[in-house]
C-alpha cells in the first residue's frame, strides 16, 4: 500500500508542477546534461572523467571558428552531417560573426544549438591573440577557482571503534579531505593541482611514507600554441589517441544510452590529470611539436610509483615480486600502508600523428614501453595464465580515421610484447539527417596486454575478448526519438566466475518524447545474457557453465518550467534469471527541486525493495561540485538527501549536503571496518568554491 500511494504522489506532484511557473530563467545544469544524455549508469562507468571533460568545456568553451573535426566530435553531441555541414558554412562564409549564425546552417535545428551552446562561443581569432607576458596572463585570468571540500559518514564505522588488536584497524578519523586549484585559459595555459585525504587516513607529514599533509596530491602545468609547440605538459596528465586501444583517457563513455557518438574516439593528444584516482595517468613531462604542416609528434615520459603488493620469493632467490595493483587509492590501515608507491613504474613513448589539410584522413602510430622496478607475478588461477608477467612491457599500434562525406571510418591495431594482438574498427554513419547508425568489430588475444587502453569493450580492460557491436538512433522528427544497439561478444578464454571459454549478448533500446523543451519523458529497455559458473550436480568439485540474464527497465519524467520548482520521477525495475531462479529489485525516485537564483535546493526521496545482490539499483545523485553520487541502492530501505547551493556571488559559492540510507531489514549496515551498528547511514558534506 505504501508503494502504491508514493506512486501516485509523485504523479500528483509532477502534474501539479506543470502549472509552476514564472519568468525566471534557469541556469545551465551540468549534472542534469549528463544525466539526461549518459543515463545508463553502473559501477564500471567513470563519471569523474565525463565530468571533468564536459565541466572544462563549459567552463572553456571551443572556439567555432578554429574548431577541427575532431574538436566537433569531441562534444559527442553532433552527427556527421552536422560537422560537415558546419565545416561546409564556415569554408564558404568566413569565420562565424555571432553564435546565432548556427540557425543558418542546414541540419542545426533549435534542439541541437540548445545542446552545444554551454560548450561552444564564438570569438575572432584576432582577439585570441594575447602578447602580454605569461606570468601576467596567468594572474589576470578571470577563469580560475579553488574548491575546499570535507565530508563524513556520520554513524561510527567498525574500523575508528574496534579495540580488537588483531584487526586492522583505521588509523585516520572519519573525515574526507579534498582540494583543488585551477587557473585555465584555453588553448593559452593551465596550472592547477588536486588533494585529497580519504576517510580513514591519517593527515600528517611524513617523507619517508610519501605522505605530506595530505595523502595524494596531483598537480599539472600547461602550455600551448608556442610557435611549433603545440602542447607541453609537466606534472600529471593522460593522453588519448586512436581508439584508446594504448592510450585512452577524457570522455570515453562505451556503451549507453548515446548508442552512436560515443561508439569512436577522438584525437584529443595530451590533457592535464586533475583527478584524485590514483592509478592510470602519467606522472612527468609530454611534448607535442609541429613537424610541419601534416605531422605532429608526441613524445612523453613518466615515473609515478603505484600501489601493490608486494611479497618475497625466500624459497628461491629472496627477489621481491608484486602479485597485484591496487586500484582504490585507500591507505587507511598499516597493510594498506605498506603497499603505498611500492612499485616503481616508468613509461615512456609518443605518437606521430599524420592529417591531411582537408581534415578528411589521419593516421597515427603509437607506441609506449613500461618498466617495473620489480617482477609482476599474479596469484596462480587458472583464469589468468596469459596474464602479463615480468617487468617490461612494449606496445606498438597503428590507427587511422579516414571521412568520407557523411561516413566516419575508424581503426586501430596494436601489438604487446607477449604477441598478443588487440584490433578495432568501424564506422559511424549519418544515413539521412534523422537516421545514423554506429557498428564495430573488435577483437583483443587472451595475452594483449595494454596497461593504459580504454578501447570500446564489454569488460573494463582490453583482453581476452571479441565482439561485434551495432548501434541506431532514429528521430523521425524533432519531439521523438528512437534509440538502441545490440552487442554480442565472446571471451575465448577462461575469465573471473567463468571456468570455460564463455559468450553473451546486450541489447539496449530507449524511446524519448519531449512534449517541449521544459517536459520530456524516456523509456528503456536493456537486457544482457552472459555465461557464468554454476554447481555441476554429484560433482562439488567442478563448475559448469549457465547463462545469466539480467533485465534492466527505466521509465524517467523530467518536468522543469521555467520557474521556482522542477521535478524528476523516475521508476526502476531489474529481473535476474539463472538456472531457473528468479530475482527482482526496484526502485521508486522523486526529485524535487527548487531555483531562486542565487540560492538552490535539491531534493531526493526514494524507497528501493531487492531480493539480492544482482538486482542492486544505481541511481545518480545531484552532489556538490566535482563530487559524484551514484550508490547502489541494495536490500529493502529509502534512500533520501537534501543539497543546498548558495551563490553570494561570482566569486564564492557554497554547497552542503546531507544524505541517509535508512534499511527495514538490516541491523548492521556494511562489512568488515565499514560496518555501522543499526539500519541507517548518515553522510554529511560541505563545500566552498572561491575564484580570485
Amino acid at each position: 500500500m505504501r508503494k502504491v500511494l508514493f506512486i501516485y504522489s509523485v504523479i500528483f506532484l509532477s502534474i501539479l508542477s506543470c502549472f509552476i511557473s514564472n519568468a525566471q530563467e534557469q541556469e545551465f545544469d551540468l549534472e542534469d546534461f549528463i544525466e539526461s544524455n549518459f543515463s545508463v549508469q553502473d559501477e564500471n562507468t567513470n563519471y569523474e572523467d565525463i565530468y571533468e571533460a564536459l565541466f572544462q568545456l563549459y567552463q572553456s568553451p571551443i572556439n567555432l571558428n578554429n574548431a577541427n573535426r575532431q574538436d566537433l566530435q569531441s562534444l559527442l553531441l553532433l552527427s556527421n552531417i552536422q560537422i560537415n555541414e558546419f565545416l561546409d558554412h564556415r569554408a564558404k562564409n568566413g569565420d562565424l560573426l555571432s553564435i546565432y549564425e548556427l540557425q543558418a546552417i542546414p541540419e542545426f535545428d533549435l534542439k541541437t544549438i540548445y545542446e552545444i551552446l554551454p560548450f561552444v562561443k564564438v570569438r575572432e581569432t584576432g582577439l585570441q591573440a594575447d602578447n602580454r607576458p605569461l606570468l601576467q596572463r596567468i594572474i589576470n585570468e578571470e577563469n580560475n577557482y579553488l574548491i575546499i571540500r570535507s565530508d563524513r559518514t556520520l554513524e561510527e564505522k567498525r574500523g575508528y571503534v574496534s579495540t580488537d588488536e588483531r584487526e586492522r584497524k583505521y588509523l585516520g578519523d572519519p573525515y574526507r579531505i579534498y582540494t583543488r586549484f585551477r587557473v585555465k585559459h584555453t588553448d593559452d595555459f593551465s596550472i592547477g593541482f588536486t588533494t585529497e585525504k580519504d576517510a580513514g587516513e591519517q593527515f600528517k607529514w611524513d617523507p619517508t611514507k610519501d605522505q605530506y599533509g595530505m595523502d595524494f596530491w596531483s598537480f599539472h602545468a600547461q602550455l600551448e600554441n608556442q610557435g611549433r609547440l603545440k602542447n607541453i605538459v609537466l606534472g600529471d596528465y593522460q593522453l588519448q589517441f586512436g581508439q584508446s586501444l594504448l592510450f585512452g583517457a577524457g570522455f570515453a563513455i562505451g556503451k549507453g544510452s548515446q548508442t552512436v557518438a560515443t561508439a569512436r574516439r577522438s584525437n584529443l593528444g595530451i590533457l592535464p590529470y586533475t583527478s584524485v584516482l590514483e592509478t592510470n595517468f602519467f606522472r612527468g613531462v609530454a611534448t607535442t611539436i609541429e613537424l610541419n604542416d601534416y605531422l605532429d609528434l608526441t613524445t612523453f615520459y613518466s615515473y609515478n610509483p603505484i600501489n601493490g603488493n608486494v611479497e618475497l620469493d625466500s624459497a628461491q632467490s629472496a627477489e621481491e615480486f608484486f602479485t597485484s595493483i591496487r586500484l582504490t587509492g585507500f591507505h587507511r590501515t598499516e597493510s594498506e600502508l605498506a603497499g603505498k608507491n611500492a612499485i616503481e613504474a616508468q613509461n615512456f613513448g609518443g605518437n606521430l600523428l599524420f592529417n591531411t589539410k582537408r581534415e578528411n584522413l589521419n593516421i597515427g602510430f603509437n607506441y609506449i614501453h613500461t618498466i617495473y622496478d620489480r617482477p609482476f607475478f599474479r596469484q596462480p588461477n587458472k583464469y589468468n595464465q596469459f596474464e602479463f608477467g615480468g617487468t617490461e612491457n612494449q606496445n606498438y599500434g597503428l590507427f587511422a580515421n579516414y571521412y568520407w562525406r557523411n561516413f566516419h571510418l575508424f581503426g586501430e591495431s596494436a601489438i604487446s610484447s607477449s604477441g598478443g594482438i588487440g584490433a578495432i574498427g568501424g564506422f559511424i554513419a549519418s544515413i539521412t539527417p534523422s537516421l545514423q547508425t554506429s557498428f564495430i568489430v573488435r577483437n583483443y588475444d587472451r595475452d594483449f596486454h595494454t596497461f593504459y587502453g580504454t578501447a570500446f569493450g564489454e569488460s573494463t580492460r582490453n583482453i581476452n575478448e571479441n565482439g561485434v557491436y551495432w548501434g541506431m538512433k532514429f528521430q523521425p522528427f524533432k519531439k521523438l526519438t528512437f534509440s538502441g544497439y545490440y552487442d554480442r561478444f565472446n571471451f575465448p578464454w577462461l575469465r573471473f566466475r567463468a571456468d570455460r571459454p564463455s559468450k553473451g549478448n546486450e541489447f539496449l533500446g530507449r524511446i524519448a518524447y519531449s512534449f517541449s523543451r521544459q517536459i520530456k519523458l524516456y523509456a528503456q529497455a536493456r537486457v544482457e545474457n552472459k555465461e557464468r559458473n554454476v554447481d555441476l550436480e554429484g560433482n562439488p568439485n567442478l563448475y559448469g557453465l549457465a547463462n545469466a540474464e539480467k533485465r534492466n527497465y527505466i521509465l524517467n519524467l523530467d518536468v522543469r518550467p521555467k520557474g521556482i520548482v522542477s521535478l524528476k520521477t523516475r521508476a526502476q525495475f531489474s529481473e535476474f534469471l539463472l538456472q531457473g531462479e528468479y530475482s527482482n529489485g526496484m526502485a521508486l525516485i522523486q526529485d524535487i527541486n527548487f531555483d531562486f537564483g542565487r540560492f538552490r535546493l535539491s531534493t531526493r526521496y526514494s524507497i528501493f525493495d531487492t531480493d539480492n545482490f544482482e538486482n542492486r539499483q544505481y541511481v545518480y545523485e545531484k552532489d556538490v561540485l566535482y563530487a559524484f553520487s551514484i550508490p547502489a541502492y541494495q536490500y529493502t530501505g529509502s534512500r533520501s538527501y537534501a543539497l543546498l547551493q548558495y551563490k553570494f556571488s561570482k566569486k564564492l559559492q557554497i554547497w552542503a549536503r546531507y544524505a541517509q540510507f535508512r534499511y527495514v531489514d538490516r541491523f548492521t549496515v556494511g562489512t568488515g571496518n565499514e560496518e555501522i551498528e543499526g539500519d541507517t547511514r548518515s553522510e554529511v558534506k560541505v563545500q566552498m568554491m572561491v575564484r580570485f
